[in-house]
C-alpha cells in the first residue's frame, strides 16, 4: 500500500474508539466552569495544538507544554535544551506547578508512546488531583514498550478513556529497503480522533439547547470581538502564547 491507503485503512477503524465516552466527560468539565487542559510533547503538541486556541474548537482550552517551566516556571532556559526533558517525571510538577488550573477541568494528554516519564507522572498527579483524564495513543506502540516511569506505568493503565490512534510501532508504514520504515501516521490520526471528541461535544452541546463557546477564525472580520469576548469569562485559565 502506499502513505495514503494505509491512512485510508486506518481512519474507518477510528469510529470504534470510545469517542462518546471521551465526549461526555469533556461535556461535564465545560458544564462544570472546567477548562480543558491539553499536554503534548516532541510532534504530540501539535494534537494540543489541535485541541486548544483553533478556529471551529473549543474555547475554554489551554495548551501545556514541556517550555511552561520556563516560560511560566521558574527553571532557567538551558534546561528546555536537555535530550532527556520529556524522560524526567520530576518536569511533570513543574508543569503543573506553573498551570493555572481549575477543580473542575479535565485533561488530555496526546503521547504516541505513551511511556515517557513526564507524560506517566503528569497523568499519575493529574489522577491523584481528582480529575478526569482522555488519553490519546497509540496501544500498538505502548504494549510493545518499556515503560520509562519509576511505577513502571503507562499512560493507558491511568487515563478514565484510552483512544488508540492505531499507529503501528515505531509510527511509520512505508519500509525502507534496509530496514525501518517513513511515512509517520500517528499525528494524523491522533488529530482526527481529537476533532472528533470536540465535534461530538459541540453537536451534544446543541442538542441539549446550550450554545457551545466555539472560536471563529482570526481571519474573518468579526473573529477578533467573537472570540476575545469569549476569552474574558476564562480570565487568567487560559494561555494564548507560545
Amino acid at each position: 500500500m502506499n502513505y495514503l491507503e494505509h491512512l485510508k485503512s486506518l481512519i474507518d477503524p477510528l469510529a470504534d474508539q470510545p469517542v462518546e465516552q471521551a465526549a461526555t466527560l469533556v461535556g461535564k468539565a465545560l458544564d462544570n466552569g472546567g477548562v480543558i487542559q491539553a499536554f503534548g510533547s516532541g510532534h504530540s503538541e501539535a494534537i494540543a495544538m489541535e485541541i486548544a486556541g483553533r478556529a471551529g474548537g473549543l474555547v475554554p482550552t489551554n495548551r501545556l507544554a514541556l517550555r511552561d517551566i520556563h516560560l511560566y516556571g521558574t527553571a532557567a532556559r538551558s534546561e528546555l535544551e536537555r535530550y532527556d526533558l520529556e524522560r524526567d517525571p520530576t518536569v511533570a510538577h513543574q508543569i503543573l506547578d506553573a498551570a493555572p488550573i481549575h477543580e473542575h477541568d479535565l485533561f488530555v494528554i496526546i503521547s504516541n508512546s505513551g511511556v515517557n516519564g513526564v507524560v506517566v507522572e503528569l497523568a499519575i498527579q493529574i489522577k491523584e488531583r481528582g480529575h478526569d483524564l482522555i488519553a490519546i495513543t497509540s496501544l500498538q506502540h505502548s504494549n510493545a514498550s518499556t515503560s520509562r516511569h519509576p511505577s513502571g506505568r503507562k499512560l493507558c493503565d491511568l487515563a478514565d478513556v484510552v483512544l488508540d490512534n492505531l499507529a503501528p510501532y515505531g509510527d511509520a508504514v512505508l519500509p525502507l529497503p534496509e530496514g525501518g520504515a517513513y511515512g509517520a501516521v500517528s499525528t494524523v490520526t491522533s488529530a482526527l480522533l481529537a476533532q472528533l471528541v470536540v465535534t461530538r461535544v459541540v453537536r451534544e452541546q446543541l442538542d441539549a439547547g446550550k450554545v457551545p463557546p466555539i472560536y471563529l477564525s482570526a481571519n474573518v472580520p468579526e473573529g477578533d470581538a467573537h472570540n476575545l469576548a469569549l476569552e474574558a469569562r476564562y480570565a487568567g485559565r487560559i494561555r494564548r502564547g507560545a
